[in-house]
């Protein structure tokens, strides 16, 4: 991924959290020479450097995984941002954005392993809801649904993160962007929340007394 020094994430703690909280992925491998994708929720292991996720036995993908290389291409808030908005002229268009690419040769897991990942994914989802579903099916009904799935966890060799946030802009031009983000549609206020986020983390990495 083409990353500007101004954009680049290179502290693992802010790729992680990214991570867990835009959890669900775009994982492409190349299968039979051409690229194949799959869009699916995917967990991390901070520790152990390992995403985990499952896919649909009858998606030819997991066949290809075993010891080829797969990026697996998370995604965050976005927004286009008109040069109308900055006090800097002339000016154009561009499209600020997040996103994290993650790297690595996954493997099949066992049968244990990927009935605890999908029950993994249950809870993380389930947990903060008001009334979470229990997660209750019958064993034999349970049991034939993990027939149908194929679970797979994948070592993370490389990670790259890209936080497109105007770092590159005059602090003017910062604050009037985020004037109009915040009272933009959903997709822009959700990004100047996480700029917002960004810059109380910066703040407060900085001080040494918090």
């Amino acid at each position: 991924m083409y990353i500007p020094s101004a954009f680049r994430i290179e502290e693992l703690d802010p790729l992680h959290s990214f991570i867990e909280e835009f959890g669900f992925a775009t994982l492409v491998t190349i299968r039979e020479g051409t690229p194949f994708a799959t869009h699916l929720p995917l967990l991390l292991d901070r520790e152990g450097g390992i995403l985990f996720g499952h896919m649909a036995q009858a998606n030819p993908h997991w066949e290809c995984l075993e010891g080829t290389e797969s990026l697996a291409i998370f995604t965050g808030p976005h927004a286009y941002i008109s040069p109308s908005w900055y006090a800097t002229r002339p000016s154009v268009p561009t499209w600020n954005y997040t996103a994290i690419h993650v790297y690595g040769a996954a493997r099949r897991s066992s049968e244990k392993r990927t009935q605890e990942m999908v029950d993994a994914l249950v809870t993380k989802y389930e947990s903060n809801r008001a009334n979470p579903w229990a997660n209750d099916l019958p064993d034999e009904y349970r049991t034939n649904l993990l027939r149908g799935v194929a679970g797979f966890e994948m070592p993370i060799t490389r990670i790259e993160g890209k936080f497109k946030l105007g770092q590159n802009r005059s602090e003017a031009d910062r604050d009037r962007m985020l004037f109009h983000l915040r009272s933009g549609g959903t997709n822009a206020s959700q990004l100047a929340e996480f700029i917002d986020q960004q810059s109380t983390r910066s703040s407060t990495c900085a001080d040494p007394t918090k």
